[in-house]
């Protein structure tokens, strides 16, 4: 069967009535209350589709938190899999197996997109685990008659009932399903999957396939009782062969485009399911499972879509393992400034990365942290192990190497790891050959079995004769700074990187004092609790209970993006960060920035415009146009050794004296900074005295107002002593403007002279829709006084 890589991936995503009826069928609640101001409720960034009217006090309170039961102030989602059941000879998962008092959320993994672009999890009958599966004579797997679907979607629904606090996402795609499904004979499909149904051949947006399969979503949500959609496409980024090798020959094609596919395909994915909660009285959510790795978000330009999303989940593991032949943790939270992988590609030497690592989940959390709330984001852990054999060097086998040259057929490498097999890499996959593929995957429970020197009754299922035995002693390792554990198998130069309850409790600790949003977990089978009365450990729910322990008096997240207090008035002025050079080009990170002003108001020369960008890059971001960028304060100075301290670096530039921005004009700047940067955020432009937000990062409680003529600048005296005096008021002339009015079609050459709003304006220069009284003492018009 399939291991945790078929989600997980290499570092180097009705009618009306017809909805009701679906909703009563899975024993949710057809209809909630509105409040009075919707508003209210909405978090911290979050797009709201114009026009619609979308219920987010059916999740969220009035500090725009999810509401998820008084135990649970924050998040723990579990990834349930709808292949382990027990039908194979191996042990069964089943949603009776779910600590459901301890899990808010349960991402049911997975659904795929069809050949038809459509979301499904195949075609009905009894042989589908999802839908049309039994387990007779399993005790808690009893169907629930009152449901028209069998299998794992009853089950979970079932269970909802008994604990309605908990939320369930129906999960598309994966490692294995990203560009391809599964048919119903088990074989792989090679469709397109996301890539062909969000961006056509060519590089454009498929906007017909994404309405498709987004139409497909809202109803299968509706029809099974899911409480929204979670998108795991597995990777819409420029890095040539990234995600599965399966899917290279069609995603490397693409991939000019993939990124706006991505986003079209977000945007359209949250209307869609907004105009269904509205007309369903609850809010659908929308989440994804994102990369973790600096080198894939490279390739990802600003992680444009996280306006769309309730929240992210960050896949922050699988940060090492046998794809190359660097031993490390799997999901180190902290760097330590030894990655060897790092080491290597020469990240802790050159001066431009500052010294940061970005293969932990202290760097991706802070990734993501540049542009969402804390509250908005999740951390992943991973409840199974990767793994080498054939080590040499390191310490315990940590940061040594462990190189091969005989990779799994099908992966794509020339050069890999030397993974784990046998006994060391009980959940493996299969390569292409149908030969056991190196990985060192195993569930926590069997390496808690591996540490104690047990092997477990179970090990017969998966094809190992009951009198094996283990060979030399699976010693455990911690180093506190990297907060990561691991067994060394020092007879056999074995590494297997585990968690346990000590590095999960200061993860859980990490995400209570950082105000981050919780944690997701890949995958809630591979938890373990220890049988006395066989002497061995099992599936449970030891690690899910730290967390929720941990959790359950933990303070609210942090709801807010800004760590500062933001103007209440905001301007439309759009900001864009686009024209990336592509992969491998892409170093050092130079896009362009496009303002508009789509104000009425000219934003003079001089106008500043300030934001924030994660922590996670160094605080070096400079411009190539002569803007004068800066980082003016940093809220981390330094490598990130043992974790970055704070979340922001704040820049300022300005528009060149020389040069306003009249309504409706766009202007464009190089930028340049050297690691991945989530979407800047935090806006600010000031100019005529006075500053404002900006419209474009949704933020709560901002009024969007226009500013239409600033306050007038002061002037000197005419002696240059003594104070200065306002401008003429438009008032107390003549009323007999004699100039001809100012017209914003026309174009006006230096020292013509215009009247507008009672004054007489003379141009310094060339110019052409640039609205006198509003482009400031140093702007083009020169106030002559009342007319």
């Amino acid at each position: 069967m399939l291991s945790p890589s078929r989600h997980r991936a290499r570092p180097a995503l009705f009618a009306a009535a017809a909805a009701v009826a679906g909703l009563v069928l899975a024993g949710l609640p057809a209809t909630v209350s509105h409040a009075a101001d919707q508003e209210s409720c909405r978090p911290d960034g979050l797009y709201r589709t114009p026009g619609v009217d979308v219920p987010y006090c059916s999740v969220y309170d009035a500090e725009g938190r999810e509401e998820m039961g008084a135990d649970h102030p924050r998040r723990v989602i579990g990834y349930f899999t709808g292949w382990r059941t027990g039908k194979d000879g191996k042990p069964a998962y089943l949603a009776s197996d779910i600590p459901w008092d301890k899990v808010t959320h349960i991402n049911y993994a997975f659904a795929h997109v069809d050949g038809g672009n459509k979301l499904s999890v195949g075609s009905d009958g009894p042989a589908n685990a999802a839908t049309g599966m039994t387990w007779p004579g399993v005790s808690g797997a009893e169907m629930d008659p009152e449901l028209p679907y069998k299998g794992h979607f009853n089950l979970l629904n079932k269970f909802k009932k008994q604990h309605p606090d908990v939320k369930t996402m129906i999960s598309v795609g994966g490692w294995a399903e990203t560009g391809g499904y599964f048919a119903d004979d088990g074989t792989r499909v090679d469709s397109g999957g996301f890539y062909s149904m969000a961006t056509n051949a060519d590089g454009s947006v498929n906007q017909a396939g994404i309405d498709t399969f987004a139409d497909s979503a809202v109803g299968f949500v509706r029809k099974y009782g899911f409480n929204g959609v979670d998108i795991d496409y597995e990777y819409p980024t420029t890095m040539k062969d990234a995600g599965n090798p399966l899917d290279w020959s069609l995603a490397n094609g693409r991939r000019a485009g993939l990124v706006k596919g991505y986003a079209a395909l977000m945007k359209t994915l949250r209307e869609k399911l907004d105009r269904a909660g509205a007309a369903d009285g609850r809010h659908y959510l929308l989440s994804v499972a994102a990369p973790s790795s600096g080198y894939l978000l490279r390739g990802m330009e600003t992680f444009q879509v996280q306006k769309y999303l309730d929240y992210v989940n960050i896949m922050s593991y699988d940060l090492h393992g046998a794809w190359n032949e660097y031993v490390g943790p799997n999901a180190s939270l902290f760097d330590d400034g030894k990655d060897a992988e790092l080491a290597a590609a020469g990240v802790y030497s050159t001066s431009q990365y500052g010294g940061i690592g970005y293969l932990n989940t202290d760097w991706a959390y802070h990734y993501f942290r540049g542009s969402m709330p804390a509250g908005r984001i999740n951390i992943g852990l991973p409840y199974y192990t990767r793994g080498f054999k054939n080590v040499t060097g390191g310490t315990d086998g940590l940061w040594g190497r462990a190189p091969a040259t005989n990779c799994p057929a099908g992966s794509g490498l020339t050069k890999c790891g030397d993974g784990a097999v046998g006994i060391d890499n009980l959940w493996h996959d299969l390569d292409t050959n149908g030969k056991e593929s190196p990985a060192g995957s195993n569930p926590m429970w069997h390496a808690k079995n591996l540490e104690k020197g047990v092997v477990g009754d179970y090990v017969t299922d998966y094809g190992f004769p009951a009198d094996t035995k283990l060979t030399g002693t699976y010693a455990r390792k911690y180093d506190a700074t990297l907060v990561a554990p691991w067994l060394w198998n020092a007879e056999k130069k074995v590494f297997l990187s585990t968690e346990d309850e000590q590095s999960v409790k200061a993860k859980a600790d990490y995400v209570v004092d950082r105000g981050i949003g919780g944690t997701m977990v890949w995958e809630l089978a591979g938890d373990y609790a220890w049988n006395a009365g066989k002497g061995q450990y099992e599936p449970g729910s030891t690690l899910t209970g730290t967390m929720y322990d941990t959790f359950r008096s933990a303070t609210p997240y942090g709801a807010e993006r800004s760590t500062v207090e933001m103007p209440a008035e905001a301007l439309d002025v759009g900001v864009e960060f686009g024209q990336f050079p592509l992969g491998d080009s892409n170093y050092p990170i130079s896009p362009k920035l496009k303002i508009t002003n789509n104000t009425k108001a000219t934003l003079p020369g001089g106008t500043e415009f300030r934001f924030d960008y994660g922590t996670s890059a160094p605080g070096n971001a400079k411009d190539q146009s002569g803007w004068g960028t800066s980082v003016v304060r940093s809220d981390h100075t330094g490598n990130n050794v043992g974790g970055l301290e704070g979340d922001y670096h704040r820049v300022s530039l300005k528009l060149p004296a020389w040069q306003s921005l009249a309504p409706g004009a766009s202007t464009e700047l190089d930028l340049v900074y050297y690691l991945p940067v989530s979407t800047p955020s935090n806006w600010t432009v000031t100019f005529g005295g006075k500053t404002y937000a900006l419209k474009g990062d949704l933020a709560r409680g901002t009024t969007v107002v226009d500013p239409g003529t600033p306050t007038p600048t002061p002037t000197p005296t005419p002696s240059g002593t003594g104070s200065p005096s306002p401008s003429p008021s438009p008032t107390g002339g003549t009323g007999q403007c004699t100039a001809p009015a100012w017209s914003a079609a026309t174009e006006y050459g230096g020292g013509s002279t215009v009247s507008h709003e009672g004054h007489t304006w003379k141009a310094k220069w060339w110019t052409k829709g640039e609205e006198p009284g509003t482009t400031g003492e140093w702007g083009v018009w020169q106030d002559l006084g009342a007319c």
